[in-house]
């Protein structure tokens, strides 16, 4: 069993981390979308209880996750992908990706100002890029690289230790 198989096995986890964190990142940025752009997240602010309105926001969850990973799935592959390739594991070039790529997606997309919500707006839209990312890093970014192993080992062996320069 030498070393191709922890290589595989991590390779194998990379295949089910990745899909995992793009949903639920997505499920992420659309659960912020939701708040800054429904009447639940200015009750919020104003702490007045929007209790009324906690039905219906929540049923559109489905419809923001859904044009949200659409809409920038394209920029956010690239990203990963680049991520993975070269084992990088910042949270602040996750969550970067992710706004970056809900940034694109909002420009490409056709005008929505038309839809019951208004997820066109760019603030919204960054900020689910934010959280979503986050919550990507949390699930497989903080781990990217399937060839780079999670817990590095600081293993010096004596003969090939330089020693510590001195001062002098």
């Amino acid at each position: 069993m030498g070393h191709g198989m922890p290589a595989f096995a991590r390779f194998v986890l990379r295949l089910v981390l990745v899909p995992l964190g793009y949903l639920l990142g997505g499920l992420a940025g659309s659960f912020v979308m939701l708040l800054a752009v429904t009447k639940i997240g200015r009750g919020a602010i104003d702490l007045i209880p929007p209790y009324q309105d906690l039905a219906a926001s929540l049923g559109a969850v489905p419809l923001l996750l859904t044009v949200l990973l659409a809409l920038m799935w394209l920029p956010a592959i690239i990203g990963i992908l680049i991520s993975e390739a070269f084992a990088i594991r910042s949270w602040m070039f996750h969550a970067g990706n992710w706004a970056l790529s809900t940034w694109i997606g909002w420009h490409l997309s056709p005008d929505l100002a038309d839809a019951p919500i208004r997820i066109n707006d760019p603030i919204p839209m960054i900020a689910a890029g934010l959280a979503g990312g986050l919550a990507y890093w949390a699930i497989a970014g903080c781990s990217a690289g399937f060839w780079k192993p999670v817990f590095r080992r600081c293993l010096l062996a004596a003969s090939s230790a330089s020693p510590p320069p001195q001062i002098r």
